[in-house]
């Protein structure tokens, strides 16, 4: 029996995410490891509404993607991520101690929102940080890393108060941060990720891309150095 495929509209009151296969398939090759796991993770079925859509008459911004390293490195990681998934916490980890320190200057590390219909503040916590970008790249940064670091404190105190949290102890105006949760241009933004993931044909978090090749879930930063030491000795172009 023919499954029928709900078209996402982006730009409606009442956005419906895409019928999707169940299984994993990522852009370019195939994943270096399979996601053998349980399914924290990975998008479900059914479709599921999305939170935050713009009204018909908003005016469409863009927003740049964050980038952390070198943004205008023709050699670019792209990193689809959950804030609330654990695996993308330990990816994080990884790329603070590991990738950033060794290709800071000559990487494109480019975050891609992929927030998981399942996960409870995943998508707060992506528009709060298209808000943090609008007050500079180290902001968000610091904003994914402190959310990250520690889930079971947010899962503790709550994603809100967390974020007045993070806030005060940056001498950060909260009021603001929590009325960014529902401006409609970062809404959209994080909904625009999230679609071009989906009819890229991502389906679990982390997903990362590096020159065509995926690393899923259980992330290979070993295989991911060799590659970016790859590319980084051969011709400059984009990935």
């Amino acid at each position: 029996m023919r499954r029928k495929v709900i078209t996402a509209v982006a730009l409606t009151g009442a956005v419906l995410w895409p019928l999707i296969a169940e299984q994993q398939s990522s852009p370019g090759d195939k994943p270096s490891k399979p996601a053998t796991k349980d399914d924290c993770c990975v998008l479900e079925l059914p479709s599921f509404p999305a939170a935050g859509a713009a009204s018909d008459n908003a005016k469409t911004t863009v927003i740049a993607r964050h980038v952390e390293g070198n943004s205008k490195s023709p050699v670019r990681v792209l990193i689809y991520e959950d804030l609330q998934c654990p695996d993308c916490s330990i990816f994080r980890k990884a790329l603070d101690e590991r990738l950033l320190p060794r290709y800071r200057t000559s990487v494109a590390f480019e975050h891609r929102d992929f927030p998981l219909p399942k996960h409870a503040w995943a998508r707060e916590a992506a528009v709060a940080t298209r808000y943090f970008q609008t007050l500079g790249p180290n902001v968000a940064a610091e904003f994914r890393r402190t959310i990250q670091e520690d889930l079971d404190r947010v899962k503790s105190v709550g994603f809100r108060q967390s974020l007045i949290e993070f806030c005060r102890g940056r001498r950060l105006y909260a009021d603001k941060a929590l009325a960014a949760l529902s401006n409609s241009t970062f809404a959209q933004a994080v909904e625009a990720d999230f679609q071009a993931g989906v009819a890229a044909g991502i389906r679990r978090t982390p997903t990362v891309v590096v020159g065509g090749k995926s690393f899923v879930e259980t992330i290979d930063v070993e295989e991911i150095q060799t590659t970016l030491d790859a590319l980084l000795e051969g011709p400059a172009r984009s990935h």
